[in-house]
């Protein structure tokens, strides 16, 4: 490479492995970032830029960043919560006793400090990119800025939406609609580089018709999906004597741009018509198997899979590792490297920007401490994935070519207080439930 004179805000990652798993590809590169994208990569060898802050990854894997498909950040603080005094039996029971009295129970600062949290240890984890479904009905005006906020803070990037919902009435549903709808318009006013929006919903069980044809009408004029879980249980398999599937395409709330979580219990023929609609089904193995509520067969949604935590965390390698072993124990083959190429394909459409390890794509990069006993290679990088990057220490995380982790901290944030703040907060708002 030339020598070539920096920019002030030029940075170059010296001597890394660089890994890509979808097709499997390793290089040995130094990676120059500029002005928040990847401007060259380099031999090892080669004159540094002029002027360039230097980065030692020698030693080190460096990826793209992981994108977590489906999460819910306000869970953050759900950690070693008291379990209700009634253990829930069934799914329904879970949402009622657990999940709605929490997210009822969150005010403006335990959201913030929820996203916050989880921020900071989605980055540890490698995640740069959080696909977020939030609900707050006790607080709901704004949330998702408080969201954004945080994100923005850490500086992740956030794919957000209100998962708006009818089971508190129908004047809960519209205002679930209307923080979409500020939110969305707040964007295509204000363009925040590293948040993009949704229409979000909860699940069509608890959904009126009505609030239904809102979100739709939403999702149409801002030319957003909707981002709603789909037949997590089988409560949610059927509407109005329709499968849900079906219920979702009569409302032009099933189409390219839908973001479907679980998809547990749908039909082979409403897989093939999720296939044909081009909506993505979000696989959340963790969580499924936490709530009891069965096993998806992902196989079934081909190229339209991608892989999500539904709150439990952000770390995709674990979750990743997770849809292996429930796809093996349920005879369902699974190409893990593949859906977690392909979460990063979806996030790159959402943000119009490529984020693979390439001139020109944007620098979200993370560098993994990785000390293999065995070799490594291309032909075995899948079963490195599976079997020992989970445990590899994320060592730095850059997004946008800002650093978000340095040696594993982050450069501005208090972490320390934060957790403090935390965990306060944690005891207040349990002591609400």
């Amino acid at each position: 490479m030339a020598k070539r004179k920096a920019s002030a805000t030029a940075l170059a990652l010296t001597s890394a492995t660089l890994v890509d798993f979808a097709p499997a590809r390793l290089r040995r590169a130094t990676v120059i970032v500029e002005a928040g994208q990847i401007a060259a990569l380099a031999a090892p060898s080669d004159p540094l830029p002029a002027g360039a802050e230097t980065l030692d990854c020698a030693g080190l894997l460096l990826l793209p960043g992981f994108v977590c498909a489906h999460t819910h950040l306000y869970s953050t603080l759900a950690r070693g919560m008291p379990p209700p005094r009634e253990p829930p039996a069934t799914f329904t029971q879970i949402l009622e006793r657990v999940w709605w009295k929490l997210d009822r129970a969150l005010d403006a600062e335990t959201i913030e400090l929820s996203a916050l949290v989880g921020a900071l240890e989605a980055a540890r984890a490698g995640t740069t990119t959080l696909v977020d479904h939030h609900a707050s009905p006790g607080c709901l005006d704004g949330s998702l800025d408080r969201v954004a906020g945080a994100l923005e803070q850490v500086g992740l990037r956030g794919v957000l939406c209100y998962e708006a919902s009818d089971r508190n009435g129908q004047d809960e549903g519209r205002a679930g609609a209307r923080e979409n709808d500020r939110f969305l318009t707040k964007l295509a006013k204000e363009p925040r580089p590293l948040l993009r929006g949704l229409v979000g919903a909860h699940a069509a069980f608890t959904l009126s018709d009505a609030t239904a044809e809102l979100l739709a009408d939403l999702a149409m004029r801002h030319k957003s999906g909707i981002h709603i879980h789909l037949a997590e249980d089988a409560i949610d398999a059927h509407k109005n004597g329709l499968s849900t599937v079906s219920w979702l395409s009569e409302r032009g709330l099933l189409g390219p741009r839908a973001l479907l979580a679980h998809a547990v219990h749908v039909s082979d023929e409403d897989a093939a018509k999720i296939r044909e609609a081009g909506a993505h089904v979000v696989h959340n193995p963790r969580s499924n198997a936490n709530n009891a509520v069965g096993y998806a067969r992902p196989s079934r949604f081909g190229d339209r899979l991608l892989v999500g935590t539904d709150g439990i965390g952000a770390d995709m390698r674990k979750e990743t590792r997770a849809a292996f072993f429930a796809a093996r124990d349920h005879h369902d083959p699974l190409d893990a490297p593949a859906a977690l190429a392909r979460n990063r394909a979806w996030a790159a459409w959402q943000f119009n920007r490529s984020f693979a390890i390439e001139p020109g794509a944007a620098a979200d990069l993370i560098a993994l401490d990785y000390r293999s006993p065995t070799p490594l290679d291309e032909s075995n990088l899948a079963g490195h994935l599976l079997f020992g990057l989970p445990e590899a220490e994320v060592r730095h995380v850059l997004v946008e070519g800002r650093l978000v982790l340095k040696a594993g901290r982050h450069p501005t944030l208090d972490e320390a207080a934060i957790y403090a703040r935390a965990r306060e907060a944690a005891r207040r708002l349990w002591s609400r439930l």
